[in-house]
C-alpha cells in the first residue's frame, strides 16, 4: 500500500504545478519577492510607504454551485476568473487596489491538465485586476469529493489610502446612482438557476437567439472585474462616494451596504435594459420580480454614487474604460434602504 493506491497522486501534483507556472508568471508584479513553489508568498510593501495611512483590505470568496455547470460542460478555464472577481471586486468597491491573490482548489482526483486550466482562469482574472498570483494550494481529497469534481476558492489583499476609502460617509440627498453593467449572472444564485434550467448537455448546448449564444455559454460567462473601471474614475478626478458590488442578495441586500444612516437609494428599473438571461430565468422559473432583484444583479454588477454634477462625466469615463454604464437613480433623505421604482 502507498499514497497513490490510497488515491493521492503526488506525481500528478508536481505535473500540475509545472503546467500552471506559465499562467502564474504572467501575473507577476515588481513587488513579488519569490517565485511559485515556496511555503509562502512574499510581497514587498516598500513602494507604498509614502502613503499617509496605508490601509490593507482583504476579501475571500468562492465560485459556488456555478462549478456544477463547469463539470457538466467540461469547461474549466473560466471559473477561475469568477473566483478572482468575487474577491477583488469587494476590495475595489471599498476603494482598494488589489495587490495579490491566492487560490485553493480541492478535488477528488488531480488531473494536471484540468488543474492547469482552472489556474489559467485564475491567472487571467489576476491580470484583469492587476493582482499578482503569489501562491495557492491544490488538495487531492479522494473519498471526500467525486473524482470529476472540485471546489475553488480564493483570497486577496489590497491597499488603499485611508482617507480615500469608499465608505459612504459623505453621501447626501441629490447624489446620483450610476450602474455599471454586469456580464450576466456572475457567480450568485446558481442553485436556483440549476432548478429552473435543465442541467443536461443537450439543453445547455442549445443556441438561443434571444441570448445570442448557447444557454451553457451564457451561464458560464465569467464575472466582470471592475478594478480598472473604478481606477479610471479615480484617475479622472471623479470621487466615488458610495459603492456596492451586487452579489448574492441582489439589489435589496447589497445597495443598503453602501449607504450611511439617514439616506435612501431610489433605483429606476426602466433606466437600463435587463439582460435576456434574467428575463428567461424569471419566465421559465415563474420567479417573482421582487425575488429576482433580491437574488441577482439584474444586469448591474457594480453600483456607485457620485455627486450629481459629476454623473455624466462618470458615465463618460466608464465608457472610455470599456464599460457600459447608466444613470439609474438617486440618493434622497430617508431611512437607510433601497426602493426600486
Amino acid at each position: 500500500m502507498d499514497y497513490k493506491k490510497a488515491g493521492v497522486d503526488i506525481e500528478a501534483g508536481y505535473k500540475a504545478v509545472e503546467l500552471m507556472k506559465k499562467h502564474v508568471q504572467g501575473t507577476m508584479r515588481s513587488e513579488v519577492l519569490n517565485g511559485l513553489g515556496g511555503f509562502s508568498g512574499a510581497f514587498s510593501l516598500a513602494p507604498f510607504m509614502a502613503m499617509k495611512k496605508p490601509t490593507l483590505l482583504s476579501g475571500t470568496d468562492g465560485v459556488g454551485t456555478k462549478l456544477k455547470l463547469a463539470f457538466l460542460m467540461d469547461r474549466h478555464d473560466t471559473v477561475g476568473i469568477d473566483c478572482v472577481a468575487m474577491c477583488v471586486n469587494d476590495v475595489a468597491c471599498a476603494g482598494g487596489e488589489p495587490l495579490f491573490f491566492l487560490d485553493y482548489i480541492a478535488c477528488g482526483k488531480n488531473v494536471p491538465e484540468k488543474i492547469a486550466a482552472i489556474v489559467s482562469g485564475v491567472a487571467e482574472g489576476c491580470k484583469q485586476a492587476g493582482a499578482a498570483l503569489i501562491g495557492g494550494e491544490t488538495a487531492e481529497m479522494p473519498g471526500f469529493y467525486p473524482e470529476d469534481e472540485y471546489d475553488l476558492a480564493g483570497f486577496t489583499v489590497g491597499i488603499a489610502e485611508e482617507e480615500e476609502m469608499i465608505t459612504g460617509s459623505n453621501l447626501k440627498a441629490g447624489d446620483v446612482l450610476v450602474g455599471i453593467a454586469s456580464s450576466g449572472i456572475h457567480s450568485n444564485g446558481y442553485s436556483l438557476v440549476r432548478r429552473v434550467f435543465p442541467m443536461e448537455r443537450a439543453a445547455l448546448n442549445r443556441y438561443h437567439e434571444s441570448l445570442g449564444g448557447t444557454l451553457g455559454e451564457v451561464l458560464l460567462t465569467p464575472t466582470k472585474i471592475y478594478v480598472k473601471a473604478l481606477s479610471a474614475l479615480k484617475a479622472g478626478g471623479v470621487t466615488v462616494k458610495g459603492c456596492s458590488h451586487i452579489t448574492g442578495g441582489g439589489f435589496y441586500e447589497n445597495i443598503p451596504r453602501m449607504l450611511k444612516d439617514g439616506v435612501h437609494a431610489f433605483v429606476k428599473k426602466d433606466s437600463y435594459e435587463v439582460p435576456a438571461v434574467f428575463r428567461m430565468l424569471a419566465k421559465d422559473g415563474g420567479i417573482e420580480e421582487q425575488m429576482m432583484y433580491n437574488t441577482y444583479n439584474m444586469g448591474i454588477g457594480m453600483m456607485i454614487a457620485v455627486d450629481a454634477k459629476r454623473a455624466d462625466e462618470a458615465v463618460r469615463l466608464l465608457k472610455a474604460a470599456g464599460e457600459t454604464a447608466y444613470i439609474v437613480g438617486e440618493i434622497k433623505d430617508g431611512e437607510k434602504g433601497v426602493t426600486l421604482c
